[in-house]
């Protein structure tokens, strides 16, 4: 299922202070769903169609992706077969290629030589390229199938078994980056199922072909120079690291490993957790715990703080919601904003008077047939959409990591 391009991570200034709201204005909202509509237009809509990209492109270097039913990889024997269509001799002394060549080459310090050698014997990717194109028809976004597709008994069971196994190193990561095991957990869940679909692509043909081939879509030059980012951070990776560059495999979109991590990802945030001396996350599993919590640490995660605040149902305070649900997904509103307009909350322990300047933002939550549900984030949520540019994504992996601590408890 393409939920989500590789397009999340962006070094975001970290909101310390929300915008004023006055009660006034947001009743205003709250009395029409085409203001509310317009009022959303003023940020970035990030929550696309669940049947295209959930996640919404960004303008610095790009992150793992939600890759819930990437390619399985059934044995170590299916590292060495392409599930792919390939065309050869593609990229050998391509114009394009050849300029980026010369680029890596005048600002890296590559070898000219070694570079043209590689690409002589990368090989274009038609499902790669097939699978990142944006849908004929976008579909709607349907938040009770996402989620369904998360919240099951594969997932529940299999953290459970993934906690228990790797308690020593999640506990460890838990105490060290603030991040709640259950957290680490379900992320590893969503992006691979625990490292069971890590994807068989070999990356270098998929970010080449992603990168000079990307297929007709409306950022299709803003992506392709993502891309060319990602292959920049792979061919840097594989020389920092002493690797093969044909040995790496990975998602159709070039997330590689247990986490599905991006190549810059892994450079800027991987570590080696098991001491051995190398960061391996395709088979250490401390490696891909230690290095998920500090990309949430990195990214703003506050310890021991709530992800999400639930929002009482009665009509006033799921209109206030629907008012305030902007698309944006930086906390940039004040909880006393939407107070002081008579929203109510459904969070018996949470202390409204001490919080009310807490900075929000509004998550929605859409099916089609039923009404809209809405949740208030908070600066936890957004951290956890600096993994996947989505609501939905970061919404999912909230409820999992929930449901997988219920299930392990006593």
């Amino acid at each position: 299922m393409y939920d989500s391009l590789p397009l999340a991570q962006v070094r975001h200034a970290r909101p310390d202070t929300a915008r004023p709201l006055t009660a006034a204005s947001l009743r205003q909202f709250s009395r029409s769903s085409r203001v509310a509509r317009s009022f959303g237009s003023l940020g970035i809509a990030l929550c696309l169609s669940a049947s295209f990209a959930m996640t919404a492109l960004t303008s610095v270097d790009a992150h793992a992706q939600a890759r819930p039913k990437a390619l399985a990889q059934s044995s170590q024997s299916s590292q060495t077969e392409f599930e792919e269509e390939v065309v050869p001799q593609r990229y050998a002394a391509n114009p394009e290629v050849d300029a980026f060549i010369n680029d890596l080459v005048a600002r890296n310090g590559f070898n000219r030589g070694e570079l043209q050698k590689i690409f002589s014997r990368v090989v274009f990717s038609q499902t790669a390229a097939r699978l990142v194109a944006p849908p004929a028809t976008p579909g709607q976004k349907n938040w009770t199938k996402y989620e369904k597709n998360f919240l099951d008994n594969t997932r529940i069971n299999g953290g459970v078994r993934f906690w228990n196994q790797n308690a020593a190193a999640l506990s460890r990561a838990a105490r060290e980056y603030g991040v709640p095991e259950e957290i680490i957990v379900s992320i590893i869940g969503v992006e691979t199922i625990y490292g069971r679909n890590m994807g068989n692509f070999r990356t270098i043909d998929a970010l080449t072909t992603l990168a000079f081939d990307y297929p007709p879509a409306r950022n299709r030059s803003e992506r392709m120079a993502l891309f060319r980012k990602e292959l920049e951070n792979l061919l840097l990776y594989a020389r920092e690291r002493s690797v093969d560059p044909f040995s790496i495999y990975g998602s159709y979109a070039g997330a590689i490993g247990i986490p599905q991590f991006m190549p810059s990802s892994i450079r800027n945030y991987a570590v080696d957790y098991s001491g051995d001396g190398k960061i391996n996350l395709t088979t250490d599993v401390a490696d891909a715990i230690g290095s998920v919590a500090n990309f949430l640490k990195q990214h703003g995660w506050q310890a021991g703080q709530p992800v999400v605040w639930n929002i009482a149902g009665d009509r006033g305070s799921q209109g206030l919601a629907e008012a305030g649900a902007d698309g944006q997904p930086e906390p940039h509103w004040k909880l006393g904003d939407f107070i002081k307009a008579g929203m109510l909350m459904n969070e018996p322990k949470l202390d409204v008077g001490g919080a009310l300047d807490t900075p929000v933002l509004i998550v929605d939550l859409p099916t089609p047939g039923q009404a809209t549900q809405y949740r208030m984030g908070l600066t936890n949520f957004y951290v956890l959409t600096r993994y996947n540019r989505s609501f939905f994504y970061a919404m999912a992996v909230y409820d999992l990591a929930d449901a997988i601590k219920a299930a392990r408890a006593p």
